[in-house]
């Protein structure tokens, strides 16, 4: 049994804002993103990514649309520092992307950091100190005062290591890591003296990032300490508030949203929540969670797939096959009356129109997704997901009475097997149902029938003729009590024609046949043949049951 919590665990403070106005905000346009995969997402992982793991997961952000990439911590990595030094020595740094770099507040490591960005044209340098309560007193035993001298002393020995190389053009950037656990005016004070220190203008901006190193409290509570900094730290017109959500509780995609709507102008996060612990921000899923809201997020995942594979092959992790965007099985559905409404949707889409597809919040083919793997089959499936397999392997929608006969022995497969059943199966099925039915009756050729071995001879329908009419009449050719009591065709996506029939052979049940043929009278005869045999067929079947039961 789990222990008492409430003896156990604090609740979270709530942070005494009055007139928060981050509830009543939309987001009407993407924040800057910044992709830490190559850092924070590599230090996570069980083998860090070799240099040209590090340098393909590089060109794939740069191709995505990505113009901040953390690229490493190379004064902690010899492997990060070498990988920086290739960046920029191999002049692989598109001009509108800049590389940003950690570091320590520490000389040495701030020296070896500047010793590794040497020559690029355009660099953050970030910072980083915890500052929270638990911090300063169990992991530094420092006091506030010392927490905040290291993050001011940091920051002019940065100063001034990129006064004295004026050919880089210098972004400066400070997080207070643990931010979302420390006491709000604590965390203003410090970042309000690194910028007194960095002297940051409207011009000339600084980064002050604000991480949830451990998401600790629900996703409103962070907008609130979001907005609160936005409201009252020093310097905020010369400054990129940025925000860096951690997954512990499971909201970081909530929490980075609502940051944006209390004020953050910058997302950092890892491509599908990699990181350390439960992970970073997913920026996939923020990206794509505002291209369904209309809004253009600058990133460009039209071939998510290769994207996934470059992650998943760079980190060696999978991605879970229920991701809201990317995993194998996030536009597929099971369920019958999913596949129903899928089907039905699909087919009243008009290209160029809104997106309106029940179950579906955005088109699989904006991300190059194709729609073969939106409906699959299993026990749980109905007739909608089979209409839709057949309507794309085999050209054509049979008649919702077809739909419902043909589900039942899907869905005896399904429920003998236990497994899924693929479109190809499906449509072999159909062909043995209908086109393949066996039995008494087959057609020799454009007018002869045989019935029980026996030829009859069908005139080719009259010109005024129906298809229904010819139906009755080839039906009643074949001397078997046949009674054609529905009908319908369609056109096949080839042209052809699609024929169903709805027969009742003697006092028997009513049975469908369904054919295909470039010949409408010769569809019309063969679908009543497939009629005919599936009703001896069937009955046949009934007696054998029913004398497996006695």
């Amino acid at each position: 049994m789990m222990p008492n919590p409430a003896e156990k665990y604090r609740p979270f403070p709530q942070v005494r804002l009055n007139g928060r106005r981050w509830p009543t905000r939309t987001i009407e346009k993407a924040p800057i993103w910044m992709s830490t995969d190559l850092r924070d997402g590599n230090q996570s992982l069980i083998e860090p990514m070799s240099i040209a793991a590090k340098l393909e997961f590089f060109e794939m952000l740069v191709k995505i649309g990505f113009k901040e990439i953390e690229v490493g911590f190379p004064s902690a990595s010899q492997t990060d520092f070498d990988f920086v030094r290739k960046l920029i020595d191999e002049k692989r740094i598109p001009d509108d992307v800049t590389i940003e770099v950690l570091v320590q507040s520490r000389r040495e490591l701030i020296e070896r950091t500047f010793e590794a960005v040497e020559g690029a044209s355009k660099v953050i340098v970030h910072l980083y100190n915890a500052i929270a309560p638990s911090f300063r007193k169990i992991v530094f035993n420092q006091s506030k005062d010392e927490v905040k001298a290291l993050a001011v002393e940091g920051t002019r020995l940065i100063k001034e290591c990129a006064a004295a190389r004026p050919q880089t053009h210098w972004i400066y950037q400070y997080s207070p890591e643990t931010f979302s656990m420390t006491e709000l005016p604590f965390a203003r004070e410090v970042c309000d003296a690194v910028a007194q220190m960095w002297r940051p203008t409207p011009d000339h901006k600084m980064i002050v990032n604000l991480p949830a190193t451990v998401e600790a409290a629900m996703p409103n509570v962070f907008a609130d300490q979001v907005e609160w900094m936005d409201r009252n730290m020093g310097f905020r017109d010369s400054i990129v508030l940025s925000v860096h959500p951690h997954n512990d509780r499971g909201t970081a995609v909530a929490a980075a949203e609502m940051a944006v709507l209390a004020g953050a102008d910058r997302i950092e996060g890892c491509l599908f929540g990699n990181g350390e612990r439960t992970g970073n921000v997913d920026l996939v899923t923020l990206a794509m969670n505002l291209y369904t809201q209309g809004i253009d997020p600058g990133l460009d995942f039209s071939d998510i797939d290769a994207v996934r594979r470059v992650v998943e092959r760079c980190n060696q992790i999978p991605v879970h096959p229920r991701h809201p965007y990317a995993g194998d099985l996030v536009f597929t559905a099971f369920s019958g009356s999913h596949q129903d409404a899928i089907r039905k949707g699909l087919a009243q889409r008009v290209p160029g129109t809104m997106w309106e597809v029940p179950y579906l919040p955005i088109d699989p083919a904006d991300l190059g997704r194709s729609y073969d793997a939106v409906i699959r089959v299993n026990s749980q499936s109905g007739k909608g997901g089979s209409t839709f397999l057949l309507e794309r392997g085999l050209g054509f929608t049979p008649p919702r009475r077809v739909q419902i006969e043909f589900s039942h022995a899907v869905q005896q497969i399904t429920d003998a097997s236990g497994a899924e059943i693929g479109g190809d199966a499906i449509c072999e099925l159909f062909k043995r149902e209908y086109f393949d039915a066996g039995g008494p009756v087959s057609r020799v050729d454009v007018s002869t029938l045989s019935v029980f071995g026996k030829r009859v001879t069908v005139a080719p329908p009259a010109s005024t003729m129906s298809g229904d009419a010819y139906a009755q009449t080839v039906a009643a050719a074949l001397g078997v009590d046949a009674n054609v009591n529905w009908f319908e065709t369609a056109v096949t996506a080839s042209g052809d024609t699609a024929a169903f029939v709805g027969c009742r052979v003697g006092e028997g049940q009513t049975r469908f046949g369904v054919a295909v043929h470039a010949n409408p009278a010769l569809a019309v005869a063969d679908a009543v043949v497939s009629a005919v045999n599936r009703s001896g067929r069937v009955a046949e079947n009934v007696r054998q049951d029913e004398a497996v039961e006695a």
